[in-house]
């Protein structure tokens, strides 16, 4: 669906912008960590926002950015306008993580908060995009972003070219990243399986995964506030993901609060719900077989959050 070209493309666009963080395996475990959460602006989300942007024409630029965003997006796309010399606005729900708003209000976005939750503010930002023709940057419906995302495979098998051949746990929200490597999983490491891990709380992709459709999904809040929303209708991420993915499977919010426990406590190592959805997949024994690699895509929690979570063992 998308050539294998486009993430090499998207790669060496970005490379001088982003860091090569570090690929692990721990023994505990028996695991490969990939920790993304030591990614510029503490998320996988600035590759697929640096790919959109820096590729953009200059007459685009000069339209303008605009982005939905639970925080991590938004914190990408405002870092990618800014060096192209854009002006980036994000809309975000009202309830988002204040230390997440604030980080993209930092990083020069014009921050607009929206009642209801992600999937409000994301139709606030289409109607906005529309109306006064800013360049929408989807967090997931667009393949330049996806090639972005994707780039963190190619980055994974340079690593470890063992790891062709492992089960890939890839936290879903609206399926940008698992996307973008299960294409590179394709066409590199067919023998590799990407499985899609999601919160039980807001379980939309699981959902058309498994039956088609995301109609009556119930949502809660849920820890893993960057994997929460309804997918956009028709988006490009349903194909690719019914095509490439193995599986999506769920874990509960009691199951994510103890992962971002037992990262801190046995690797020192500060993630957010979002990114800890995988670990729970293995911590609960959901996932079995070995070697496995663990996506963790990033680092950004609310201090008071985390803090509730390491002094609570009943989170």
């Amino acid at each position: 669906m998308l050539p294998l070209e486009w993430f090499y493309q998207a790669q060496n666009r970005i490379s001088s912008h982003i860091i090569e963080t570090p690929l692990v395996y721990e023994p505990e475990l028996d695991v490969f960590f990939k920790w993304e959460n030591h990614q510029v602006t503490g998320s996988f989300k600035a590759r697929g926002a640096l790919n959109k942007i820096l590729a953009l024409q200059s007459w685009e630029v000069q339209q303008g950015i605009v982005a939905a965003s639970a925080g991590n997006h938004g914190q990408g796309v405002a870092l990618a306008a800014s060096k192209v010399g854009a002006r980036a606005i994000i809309f975000a729900s009202e309830h988002a993580v204040a230390a997440k708003v604030a980080a993209m209000r930092q990083l020069g976005a014009q921050v607009h908060l929206v009642e209801g939750g992600y999937a409000e503010a994301e139709q606030a930002g289409l109607d906005y995009a529309r109306e006064t023709g800013a360049i929408w940057v989807s967090p997931y419906n667009d393949a330049q972003v996806i090639a972005g995302q994707g780039t963190i495979a190619l980055e994974i098998l340079r690593q470890n070219p063992s790891l062709d051949q492992a089960a890939w746990l890839i936290p879903v929200g609206g399926g940008g990243l698992i996307s973008g490597a299960a294409v590179v999983l394709a066409a590199l490491a067919s023998n590799a399986q990407a499985i899609g891990i999601q919160s039980v709380a807001s379980p939309f992709f699981h959902a058309i995964f498994h039956t088609g459709t995301e109609q009556g999904v119930t949502e809660y809040p849920s820890l893993a506030d960057g994997l929460s929303g309804p997918v956009e209708a028709l988006s490009v991420t349903i194909p690719i993901i019914q095509r490439y993915v193995k599986d999506i499977d769920l874990v509960t919010e009691s199951e994510i609060a103890a992962a971002i426990s037992y990262a801190w406590n046995h690797y020192q190592e500060r993630i957010e719900g979002s990114a800890a959805v995988a670990l729970a997949a293995v911590l609960t024994g959901q996932i079995t077989t070995r070697p496995i690699v663990i996506l963790i895509t990033g680092g950004n929690i609310q201090d008071e959050v985390f803090t509730q979570i390491l002094n609570s063992p009943h989170y």
